[in-house]
């Protein structure tokens, strides 16, 4: 793979898991919220919220960086 497309696919690895995670982070009420407000204005909920925001942001990240840097090995 030459240089400029591991650029441009390593841009868009980095940025794939900031638009998913923006995704879930707006759909997450609407999945788990159960529609109590007085739940979704908790701690605990906005610790599940964000906690699994990042953590899928980061296996997007992880799996979008190790298939982009696969194929680029010096030679």
């Amino acid at each position: 793979m030459s240089n400029t497309f591991t650029i441009i696919f390593g841009i868009i690895a980095m940025l794939l898991p900031l638009v998913v995670g923006r995704i879930y982070w707006k759909k997450f009420d609407h999945y788990f919220g159960r529609g109590d407000e007085a739940y979704m204005d908790t701690l605990e909920y906005f610790l599940k919220k964000i906690g699994s925001t990042i953590l899928i942001a980061f296996i997007i990240l992880w799996i979008g960086m190790s298939l982009v840097f696969s194929g680029s090995s010096p030679q």
